[in-house]
């Protein structure tokens, strides 16, 4: 009886020989799908961010990260200067801007 269990191991296990390549290939593949659906929407998100950053101007009516609405009244190299109401002025990292928001959206509120 264990003749017909061992026997068919022994010769399946001599016909079937994975390739040494195998587990490099499927890391591969695992290394494309993560950056094409993890690492590059990310990329470009942040060369979206960096461009909209580069492009504030004295006018703009922003978000910060913080949630705060305003409007721009003084851009420095690092900072910048945000009045929130009427003689409120935060001044703010550059990078805490979220959102450029279209001109007289502030006025609507």
């Amino acid at each position: 009886m264990l003749d017909f269990l061992i026997a068919p191991a022994f010769a399946q296990d001599a016909a079937a020989q994975p390739s040494p390549m195998q587990p490099l290939i499927m890391l591969g593949i695992f290394f494309a799908v993560f950056f094409f659906l993890v690492i590059r929407p990310q990329m470009k998100r942040a060369k979206e961010h960096r461009n909209m950053v580069a492009a504030l101007a004295k006018g703009d009516e922003v978000i910060t990260s913080g949630g705060v609405l305003g409007r721009i009244e003084d851009v420095g190299e690092s900072f910048i200067t945000v009045e929130v109401a009427d003689g409120v002025r935060l001044k703010l990292q550059r990078q805490a801007i979220t959102a450029v928001l279209p001109k007289g959206t502030l006025k609507s509120i």
